[in-house]
């Protein structure tokens, strides 16, 4: 099937990521997603899709969620207890999963109760003993749109429910803050955990990180979807319910797609 996207004023722009290249140094990739995970942590963006999550896994009868592309573990597990929260207690059994496991960052989450999947996985071809609810956070944008709408036929096809959330954004101004991540990861490497010496090395001495997440920080931007063309993106999974939409949280805006089978009829 060929997806043309609406053409808004601003494009979306499929640059390229360091961080999907298959030859880019590991020790980078889980560089840059630890530090994703605790500038997540600290700003809490996921945190107004707690409730719309809690409500999807109440609906599917199901406590247990599958995340995809979790990079360094991503909002969680602050998500989790939020979630819980919003279910009255009832805790979320979280399964983390990536394309390119961050194993350190699988192992660190562990701690906190969440499993994880060692092999890679493919979020346009989730095995099928991985059950439950689909959450994907940040990580659409890498995929170009034929491969994000073969993640939400995947799931269309597994019968599960999928959420995803999107921080970033094709706004200017989200554009021109990006010029200040140099900053911010020089400003929150010290709150890494393990905090490793060649970390500092080529985050202060040589900045070879700071470079790199940067750049990946203003491409992911020019790489998001807006709700149109994520809507676009579900066009004919019919017998779902989707819904796309923004939501704006501490100055900036969330991107959600929400989407979920629909009642049998009786």
């Amino acid at each position: 099937m060929r997806l043309t996207l609406p053409r808004p004023t601003w494009p979306r722009l499929q640059l390229f990521e360091l961080c999907d290249q298959s030859w880019l140094p590991r020790w980078i990739r889980d560089a840059e997603t630890d530090y994703l995970a605790v500038a997540v942590a600290m700003l809490a963006p996921f945190r107004p899709l707690a409730s719309k999550i809690a409500e999807v896994l109440d609906r599917a009868g199901t406590d247990r969620i599958v995340d995809l592309g979790s990079g360094g573990a991503g909002p969680w597990p602050a998500l989790a207890d939020e979630i819980a929260s919003a279910r009255g207690g009832r805790a979320p059994r979280i399964t983390l999963t990536d394309l390119f496991p961050n194993e350190r960052a699988f192992e660190r989450a562990r701690a906190a109760g969440l499993t994880h999947e060692i092999e890679p996985v493919d979020a346009r071809a989730v095995p099928s003993q991985l059950l439950g609810a689909r959450t994907m956070f940040d990580t659409l944008h890498h995929l170009r749109p034929r491969d994000a709408r073969a993640v939400l036929e995947d799931a269309y096809r597994a019968r599960v429910p999928i959420v995803i959330g999107e921080a970033m954004s094709r706004r200017p101004v989200i554009l021109l803050t990006t010029s200040l991540i140099p900053l911010f990861v020089l400003l929150l490497t010290p709150r890494i955990r393990p905090l490793s010496g060649w970390r500092l090395l080529f985050t202060y001495a040589i900045p070879i990180l700071p470079l790199v997440i940067s750049w990946d920080g203003f491409v992911s931007c020019l790489r998001t979807y807006r709700p149109t063309e994520l809507s676009t993106l579900t066009r004919g999974l019919d017998g779902f319910r989707w819904e796309a939409g923004e939501v704006r949280h501490k100055g900036t805006v969330l991107t959600y797609l929400i989407g979920e089978p629909e009642p049998a009829s009786a």
